[in-house]
C-alpha cells in the first residue's frame, strides 16, 4: 500500500479522472490519504480523515511511507483555527498560505514547527488539539469566521465551501471528527423533536421534494441559523425549515436536527 500527505494549501477531489470532472471534496494542508490506484495522470485516494475518495492529478500526489502515516494514527491531532496562517519551511525563504482546519502533524507548541515527511515548518497562530468543555462556544466562534465566504461545491476553505464541507470543518477545528456528506452526518448523534430544543452548534437537516437530505446548517442561536447557501449566511429557521431573510421566503424544508456534541 501507498501513501501521501498534502503539503499544498488545498488539492482539489475529484470524482473521476479527469479534470473537467466535478470536484467532490478537498484535501487540505496537513491531510493524508492511501493511494488505491494510479494512471499516468491521475491517482485515486481514499482520505484518512474521513473516508472519501476521488481522483487527484499526480503533481500533486506528495508521497510518504508507511511508518510516517502509521505514526500520524498515534499522536494527537493538532488543527489551525485562524482563517489564514503563513507557514515557512526550516531554512527555506519560501512561505505559503494554509487555511483553516488544516492539519499540523508531529505539532511542537514551544518551537511552533510541525513536521511533514522530512520537511519541518514553521507556524504563527492558534491551534486546537482536542475537544474542550467549550465545544459549542468555539464552533460558532470560528463559524463566524467564514461569513460571506461563497459557496463551493467540494470545497472546505474559506476561498469556497459547501454546506456539509462546512458543517464538517467546524467541527474538526473544535476536536470533533464527522463525516464528509449531509447525509453521512445525519445519521450520527441523538434526534431533536424541536428546534426550541437545539442549541448553538447542533446540526440541522434540510431534504428535497423526493425526501433526500440535500443540506445541513448549524444552529447559531434560537431560531438562527449558519449555513453555505450561495455564501455563508446566517438565516431563521424553524419547523418548517431556513426562511432567507433577504428574500423574504423558505428556501430549505426541514427534515431532521440532530445533537452530536455531547455536553
Amino acid at each position: 500500500m501507498r501513501y501521501g500527505i498534502s503539503n499544498l494549501s488545498i488539492v482539489p477531489v475529484r470524482s473521476e479522472p479527469r479534470e473537467k470532472s466535478e470536484m467532490c471534496t478537498q484535501i487540505l494542508f496537513g491531510e493524508h490519504y492511501t493511494i488505491l490506484e494510479e494512471q499516468s495522470k491521475w491517482c485515486q485516494i481514499k482520505l484518512a480523515f474521513d473516508g472519501y475518495e476521488g481522483w487527484i492529478d499526480r503533481i500533486m500526489v506528495n508521497e510518504v511511507e508507511e511508518e510516517t502515516v502509521s505514526q500520524l494514527t498515534e499522536i494527537p491531532r493538532i488543527v489551525t483555527t485562524d482563517v489564514f496562517n503563513i507557514v515557512q519551511p526550516l531554512g527555506d525563504y519560501t512561505n505559503f498560505l494554509i487555511v483553516a482546519g488544516s492539519s499540523l502533524p508531529h505539532f511542537d507548541p514551544i518551537a511552533r514547527t510541525f513536521q511533514i515527511g522530512k520537511v519541518t515548518y514553521s507556524i504563527q497562530g492558534n491551534s486546537i488539539a482536542t475537544a474542550t468543555s467549550a465545544v459549542r462556544e468555539r464552533i460558532i466562534e470560528n463559524a463566524l469566521k467564514y461569513f460571506n465566504s461563497p459557496y463551493l461545491w467540494g470545497g472546505r476553505s474559506p476561498f469556497g465551501i459547501d454546506c456539509s464541507g462546512f458543517s464538517q470543518i467546524l467541527y474538526k477545528m473544535a476536536g470533533l471528527s464527522i463525516p464528509r456528506d449531509a447525509v453521512q452526518q445525519s445519521l450520527l448523534g441523538d434526534n431533536l423533536s424541536f428546534v426550541e430544543e437545539a442549541l448553538p452548534g447542533d446540526l440541522a437537516f434540510f431534504d428535497n421534494e423526493d425526501g433526500s437530505i440535500i443540506h445541513v446548517g448549524i444552529i447559531w442561536e434560537k431560531n438562527k441559523i449558519i449555513h453555505s447557501s450561495g455564501k455563508v449566511r446566517i438565516d431563521n429557521v424553524d419547523h418548517f425549515g431556513i426562511y432567507n431573510i433577504d428574500t423574504k421566503r423558505y428556501t430549505h424544508q426541514m427534515r431532521l436536527m440532530r445533537r452530536i456534541i455531547k455536553d
